[in-house]
């Protein structure tokens, strides 16, 4: 159970990044962000805090509690 919210955050971004087309990379560039943090976040491998993950949802124009479903 530990960290299935990690890994639902991740699956929930890498679907977005794959139903607007874009490659991680430029899925990272969109965010902000550099491509193996953004890599690590798809992956559930890094810990993002609640003003992380609602600065990346007003990137990408979702409620940040989508991203947790």
């Amino acid at each position: 159970m530990e960290g299935e919210l990690q890994r639902r955050v991740g699956e929930n971004l890498r679907l977005i990044r794959m139903k607007r087309g874009l490659s991680q990379e430029q899925f990272a560039d969109v965010l902000g962000v550099h491509r193996t943090y953004m890599g690590g976040v798809e992956r559930g491998e890094r810990n993002l805090t609640l003003k992380s993950l609602e600065r990346i949802a007003g990137h990408l124009g979702v409620d940040p509690r989508s991203l947790l479903r």
